[in-house]
């Protein structure tokens, strides 16, 4: 039985020797590489953590001790040796989640995986902690770096100094990235602390001299290591980051080192007050596919053969939604020297890697750091330019309030890129992007374009970056894209007619990809005697008034969008049609206002009944009179005895 087979909860590792623990770290990556490239997941960030995990498993007593993680994908080790070895299924429906869930293990705390909170989560448990009298309490913090460039983190500092009697541990987890490498101030002095030579010089010097006096002089540089590092951080000015913040500083430590991280550790547990453990790490250690990887080593992979780490699924026909996104703005950049790019530490994943590969000072990478990034847009706005602000659609829910007092109310020209919409899928609830389309639109006079096709996206990114009154959105999915879908024709204000019937019997008013279900949908109805009519609108906010004004030659109205039903395109459509008088019945489909769990995302569509059978079964019903909302009498229907078949 292997090591890691005997480990159950955390305080198995308490048996364990040096030796063992580093045989233990061994087995950890082994089986992070073979498992996690079976089923895809955060690989590169876990690899880097393992020494990490273990030291504070072995100082602090989970969950007792709360351990918080800052960004939950680097919890997989932490997994593990809290009882949850079986990967097979990791982030899929039924099996292990790729971030902390609290449904598993009473050892996750923090659910959420949008980076930069887990100060403040840490400042209000210590706080909780220390006012109940539980004063035998830790509570214990894992940042990466990359999580520092996000300003909550220094909120948090901010008042975690200012109320400093409390058991808090603040460990950094240290490695030069975060989805690619990390950037700014923050980073750059980071950078030098990692590799300042007078730190590497006074450190290998001080550990060659205690070893030349054997073993004594081994166990007293052990028992000296931790005063030690706080010395060289003060020789060579590693404290100076901090130096401000009234808080102990330990470090930096080697965080692949276990019994290193234990000592450094041990003395912030015993100090009585908030302490930061500075700990250098490597992402991806010990996978050298992971390690060559440039672009993120490894930071999320799909299935790869383990021994290569080539992906193993054939490459797509098609290509992806950010690819096409990448090329169309560098081709628009081309154009208009006014387009810049700005996003918050993930340039490669959302598609602004090409134009920052050609013109680096036209794209602007602002760390984890969504609201400073769309005010700042506003600014660049108000200089002459034409900011690109391209975010995970998830992660525009941070910086709202910039784009509505900031953007909008200064009638900025600012364009909103959102990649990975929608329902994403084995990421879980943290990372679908659900809300944009309903929280967006409450923005006055914001434009807001859902493009269902590749040709559509450079189409609706070029209409996009020309309006400079206010702040416009394209949105599209998560995956590649599709074949293009034609439309029929296109109506004087943009929209697409994609499917027309003869019979005025449904309108299918659908959003962005959502089109090839809609399509899908009207073919079934159609078969069984119902016309159904499918249209694009291309931009769903503001409501194009040709949707309205068709809306009304027809019996009923189905909105189909791949966003919560709740204050959604749906429910703006059907506030038009009444305030133009018009009183069509709306069926407004998208997903349920609830946290959706990792699983495919076709089982999440499935159950959101947002398959074409569904749609279809449930439009018969309402022609029929059986179903609310209930379609329009027509004294010409002849529907007939219908049943649609899964």
């Amino acid at each position: 039985m292997s090591l890691l087979d005997q480990i159950r909860s955390p305080r198995d590792l308490d048996r364990l020797s040096d030796v063992e623990l580093v045989q233990l770290a061994a087995e950890i990556r082994e089986f992070l590489i073979e498992n996690v490239s079976k089923t895809g997941g955060h690989l590169g960030p876990n690899l880097g953590v393992v020494e990490l995990t273990i030291a504070i498993h072995r100082v602090f007593d989970s969950p007792k001790d709360p351990i918080v993680f800052d960004t939950g994908h680097q919890s997989y080790v932490h997994k593990l040796l809290t009882g949850r070895q079986d990967f097979s299924d990791l982030r899929r429906r039924g099996g292990l989640a790729g971030y902390p869930q609290r449904a598993e293990s009473v050892h996750d705390i923090v659910e959420s995986s949008h980076a930069s909170s887990s100060l403040s989560w840490a400042d209000g448990i210590s706080r909780a902690f220390t006012v109940t009298g539980q004063t035998g309490r830790h509570v214990v913090a894992v940042v990466g770096d990359g999580a520092l460039t996000g300003g909550m983190t220094w909120e948090a500092l901010n008042n975690i100094t200012d109320d400093n009697d409390r058991n808090l541990v603040i460990v950094v987890n240290d490695n030069g990235r975060s989805y690619a490498p990390t950037i700014g101030g923050m980073a750059r002095f980071l950078n030098g602390v990692r590799t300042q030579k007078t730190y590497r010089d006074l450190y290998l010097k001080s550990r060659s001299a205690a070893g030349k006096f054997g073993t004594p002089g081994s166990a007293l540089y052990s028992g000296m290591r931790g005063a030690l590092h706080g010395f060289l951080s003060r020789v060579t000015g590693n404290e100076q980051l901090y130096s401000n913040l009234d808080i102990k500083y330990i470090g930096p430590v080697n965080g692949h080192d276990v019994a290193a991280m234990e000592e450094a550790l041990q003395q912030a547990k015993n100090y009585g007050a908030p302490v930061i453990v500075h700990a250098i790490t490597q992402k991806g250690r010990g996978y050298q596919p992971a390690l060559d990887d440039e672009a993120d080593q490894f930071h999320a992979v799909g299935q790869i053969d383990p021994s290569t780490g080539a992906p193993v699924a054939a490459a797509a026909s098609t290509p992806s939604w950010p690819s096409v996104f990448a090329d169309e703005l560098l081709a628009l950049a081309e154009r208009d020297p006014k387009i810049v790019g700005i996003t918050a530490a993930m340039e490669r994943s959302v598609g602004l890697h090409k134009l920052a590969e050609k013109h680096p000072e036209r794209v602007h990478d602002v760390g984890i750091a969504e609201q400073h990034a769309v005010a700042s847009a506003a600014g660049l706005a108000f200089g002459g330019l034409h900011p690109v602000v391209a975010l995970y659609a998830t992660f525009m829910n941070r910086a709202f309030d910039q784009a509505l007092m900031d953007v909008a109310l200064h009638r900025a020209g600012v364009t909103f890129v959102l990649p990975s919409s929608g329902v994403t899928g084995p990421d879980g609830p943290s990372h679908h992007g659900m809300w944009d389309l309903a929280l967006l639109q409450l923005i006055p006079g914001i434009r807001l374009a859902a493009p269902r096709d590749a040709a559509r996206l450079r189409e609706e990114l070029g209409e996009a970056v020309a309006v400079q009154t206010g702040p416009t959105v394209v949105r599209f999915p998560k995956g590649n894209v599709g074949e293009d879908i034609p439309a029929l024709r296109r109506l004087d204000d943009g929209v697409d007619v994609l499917r027309e019937s003869e019979r005025r019997d449904v309108l299918f008013v659908s959003v962005g990809p959502f089109a090839r279900l809609a399509l899908e949908a009207a073919e079934l109805l159609e078969a069984q005697g119902i016309g159904a009519t499918v249209v694009d609108p291309r931009w769903v906010v503001p409501v194009p008034r040709s949707v309205v004004e068709l809306s009304g030659d027809y019996r009923i109205v189905i909105s189909l969008e791949d966003g919560i039903r709740v204050g959604g395109i749906g429910t703006r459509l059907r506030q038009d049609l009444r305030a133009a008088g018009i009183d069509t019945a709306v069926d407004e489909l998208g997903l349920p206002d609830e946290f959706i769990a990792h699983a495919t995302r076709e089982q999440i569509l499935a159950d959101a009944g947002l398959t074409p059978q569904r749609i279809a079964r449930d439009v018969v019903a309402q022609v029929l009179g059986s179903r609310v909302p209930r379609a329009r009498q027509d004294s010409d229907s002849d529907t007939g005895a219908i049943q649609i078949r899964n």
